[in-house]
């Protein structure tokens, strides 16, 4: 980065490479845990792959993040296509749907895990992480990405993965009641999350302090 102006596009370009491979990296963890229940129907789609292609929505995996990046706003969140499963195939269409809906954020959870310990690792073989080195960039923005995907995605709305969850817990009519708020469901989870990740903010500081200690984030 040998000026001012190319931090901004090389932030761009890092977030939305992080946020395509955690994004893959979710919609692979649907596609291969409805197979392990039983469900070929994504496996015979190509969906057990990290191939951005396969798992790419015009809107929210390539419209939404790019416009939110080039207008500054200070979080990045996005979704891919929903991966398709036949509870008919499922061995227990109850349970298996709720597992196959939680192995997308649980996903998110584990990048993030990965890259605190990558990062606590680069600080003691001393590798060099300030705010402004490449490494840190990467490293922040992934813990970043995927706490924000980890938290969105258990939304109880549908089509979030939170709604399935919820969804077990409910009469027949609340489960119908769900499903009639579908249509508006992202945009619902987009108004709610604003002040929830506010309140989360804490925590997310508390990660990066945690991943990078006190010194790697002044």
């Amino acid at each position: 980065m040998d000026d001012g102006a190319s931090l901004p596009i090389a932030l761009i370009v890092v977030s939305y490479i992080a946020l395509l491979f955690s994004l893959c990296v979710h919609e692979a963890a649907h596609a291969v845990t409805s197979n392990w229940c039983g469900d070929p129907s994504a496996r015979l789609l190509g969906r057990i792959t990290l191939n951005p292609i396969m798992h790419a929505d015009p809107i929210g995996t390539v419209a939404m993040p790019l416009l939110m990046m080039f207008s500054g706003i200070p979080f990045l969140f996005g979704w891919a296509k929903p991966v398709p499963v036949n509870p008919l195939n499922l061995k227990d269409p109850q349970r298996d749907q709720v597992l196959i809906a939680l192995a997308g954020p649980l996903s998110n959870i584990l990048l993030l895990v990965l890259t605190a310990i990558a990062a606590r690792v680069s600080i003691f073989v001393g590798a060099t992480v300030s705010n402004d080195s490449p490494l840190f960039i990467l490293l922040a923005t992934m813990l970043g990405i995927n706490f924000i995907l980890a938290v969105f995605n258990c939304i109880p709305v549908p089509p979030l993965d939170g709604h399935y969850v919820l969804n077990l817990f409910l009469p027949p009519e609340g489960q119908r009641m769900l499903q009639q708020i579908g249509p508006f469901g992202i945009l619902i989870a987009i108004l709610v999350s604003r002040p929830l990740f506010t309140r989360l903010d804490p925590l997310l500081t508390w990660i990066m302090q945690t991943a990078f200690g006190v010194g790697g984030t002044a």
